[in-house]
């Protein structure tokens, strides 16, 4: 499995984004997930039960109604829950976490059947059974009010977990919200491993949009570049997670200082700056990238060095921000802290970075919003722990002598690791300008 693991990994250090990172075939993918999915049951559940004080998790989906946590949980190739699916999970201590499937369709070699019936009052019958015989101290469930991440129970299949318990045990069903949340961001060494080679992959296409070989200026628009790397994505065989978009800024089109989303659609002109947000899905893993181009005007040979400068105060932000990562710091501390760092450096910044991972916006720190630079209640409270990824975003705002002094707008996002002591950027940082020539 690890051979198939190693396989992502073709360009995953000194690789040119410009070259394209290898691809797996779909038939080859489920081995390589389901390889870092054992090795997550395995090892990191377990740990993760005894750290937020759960000895007994259940996780019940039904079909198309499925728990956020769920795909997660279950080997490839799975694409939803089967009529009434149950996932019970129970910390025997030096034994080991006993992994159960309380469901008509079993999962061999990751779950081991506990019930195989056909009949939907006998299979909660079963579940109520099971937990009645193991005799928990706690049982997680996934409800929420704060996180939709911990808050996949729905209604109704609570309303009947509840009614196979007797009252002792009812009286042990507490929120596992701190655990689905603990599960979701931590990155194993395995995914970390994979991981470097997805952000990769996102970002050549973006180099490859952003050139002379997709872009005619004058006749190109921002929609045809935004389509392109839909198409270009879907050609690999790479989900997106939402639409790419493209937009430009130029002199003499000033943007709005309250928005950190500026500059006009339509026709890419010679001198324009582009900016796109992608994210692609592969390997269960997600992306979320940020980065700038420049359209070279007659007679240039590169980008004006007000550009230049622009980009590398966005870099400077970058790094006052990651500077500020710690454990046990929370989102709400590290955005006062680079708020303050920026402001002493006569930056214009605004901070609004997310954990990465399982989902393009995860759970985990919260730092900021492009829309409110003020702390976040519950998720910018949650403290950082290591082995958790990130999408370092946010905006600089940078005058640009060649424009008259009018200042130009530095979006960036890129994917990083948190390791417990640095951020390291997952594949690289943009710090020179894509460049249509």
């Amino acid at each position: 499995m690890r051979k198939v693991l190693l396989l992502a990994l073709v360009m995953s250090a000194g690789h040119s984004l410009m070259a394209q990172p290898a691809v797996l075939s779909e038939r080859a993918r489920p081995e390589a997930v389901n390889a870092m999915l054992k090795d997550r049951l395995d090892n990191l559940l377990p740990a993760l039960m005894r750290e937020t004080g759960i000895d007994l998790w259940v996780v019940i989906n039904r079909e198309y109604a499925e728990d956020p946590v769920y795909l997660t949980l279950v080997p490839e190739p799975v694409f939803a829950a089967r009529r009434t699916t149950m996932l019970v999970f129970f910390d025997r201590g030096e034994k080991g976490v006993e992994r159960l499937t309380v469901n008509r369709y079993p999962m061999p070699g990751y779950y081991e059947a506990a019930w195989e019936g056909g009949d939907l009052d006998a299979q909660w019958k079963r579940l109520g059974d099971l937990i009645r015989e193991r005799n928990p101290k706690k049982i997680g469930v996934n409800v929420s009010r704060n996180w939709a991440f911990g808050d996949g129970l729905t209604h109704g299949m609570h309303e009947r977990l509840m009614a196979v318990l007797d009252a002792p045990l009812r009286a042990r069903v507490v929120s596992a919200e701190e655990l689905a949340v603990r599960w979701l961001e931590t990155r194993t060494t395995l995914e970390l491993e994979v991981f470097p080679h997805i952000v990769a992959l996102a970002r050549s296409v973006i180099a490859e949009a952003f050139s002379e070989k997709v872009i005619t200026p004058g006749v190109t628009t921002t929609d045809d570049v935004a389509w392109f790397i839909r198409e270009r994505y879907a050609e690999l065989g790479l989900p997106i997670w939402f639409m790419p978009y493209v937009n430009t800024q130029r002199a003499g089109l000033p943007c709005e200082a309250s928005t950190a989303f500026c500059g006009s659609d339509g026709v890419i002109r010679r001198g324009d700056v582009l900016h796109t947000d992608v994210g692609i899905t592969y390997l269960r893993l997600n992306t979320d990238t940020q980065e700038m181009g420049y359209v070279l005007r007659p007679g240039e040979s590169d980008v004006p060095d007000g550009l230049k400068k622009a980009l590398a105060t966005g870099n400077r932000w970058q790094d006052l921000l990651t500077g500020e990562f710690a454990v046990g710091k929370n989102g709400n501390e590290i955005l006062a802290a680079v708020r303050a760092a920026t402001q002493k450096e006569s930056i214009q910044a605004t901070t609004y970075t997310h954990p990465i991972g399982f989902f393009g916006h995860a759970p985990g720190p919260i730092i900021g919003w492009w829309d409110n630079q003020g702390p976040t209640p519950v998720t910018g409270e949650w403290k950082l722990r290591a082995n958790t990824a990130y999408a370092i975003e946010g905006n600089v705002r940078v005058p640009v002598p060649e424009w008259n002094g009018q200042p130009v707008q530095i979006k960036l996002e890129q994917s990083a690791v948190f390791d417990g002591k640095t951020v390291r950027y997952l594949a690289g940082r943009q710090t020179s300008w894509h460049v249509v020539r």
